[in-house]
């Protein structure tokens, strides 16, 4: 129950301290019988077609925050983090592969979809080298957002702790009683 605490502190202190995400609409340490511990869910503040890069990688990091909490709090981590970093890595495959966000590759489409509506199944439509070139791409791009999530995280660590605290308590808080959490000491807001 602590880890899960910790790990959805995590998750819930990124999507409050980076600028491009929705914010928190509710955060419950309860298993919901469909694998997952627990959950921190967002509440779109507005109805959005298209993301920017910056949203793009600001999920990618608040996706980490759960295992990195694990890492900073425990010094260890668990199999918790699996759908978490299987959504992160499919998000930056995607920038690579199909929306042409790597400096690298310009705008030329590596992946395409089929069945878009049936699942999504993908394709790389590229060359042996060219798909190893995405792979270590893929790696440094989630390397390095989790670099970064994992300062936010340190630097932000005693309300990390509070929330923590206090969801180990109560089990499930709604987005006011987080912010009214967080305002008895602001986290650092990152640019």
């Amino acid at each position: 129950k602590k880890i899960t605490a910790y790990h959805e502190a995590g998750h819930a202190i990124l999507f409050h301290v980076l600028p491009d995400v929705d914010p928190v609409h509710m955060i419950s340490i309860i298993p919901t019988g469909l694998g997952a511990a627990g959950y921190t869910m967002p509440l779109p503040e507005k109805d959005e077609m298209f993301l920017t890069k910056s949203h793009m990688l600001q999920d990618i990091m608040v996706s980490l925050g759960g295992r990195i909490a694990e890492e900073i709090v425990f010094n260890d981590i668990t199999t918790g983090a699996s759908n978490d970093i299987e959504q992160a890595t499919k998000l930056a495959r995607a920038m690579i592969t199909r929306y042409g966000m790597s400096e690298d590759f310009d705008m030329v489409a590596m992946e395409t979809v089929t069945n878009q509506y049936l699942g999504g199944d993908t394709s790389l439509a590229c060359s042996p080298a060219t798909q190893k070139d995405i792979d270590e791409k893929v790696v440094a791009l989630v390397k390095k957002q989790h670099g970064v999530s994992k300062k936010i995280l340190a630097e932000n660590r005693e309300a990390l702790d509070r929330l923590a605290a206090h969801l180990y308590e109560k089990e499930t808080i709604t987005g006011d009683e987080f912010m009214q959490l967080l305002d008895e000491k602001e986290p650092e807001k990152e640019d």
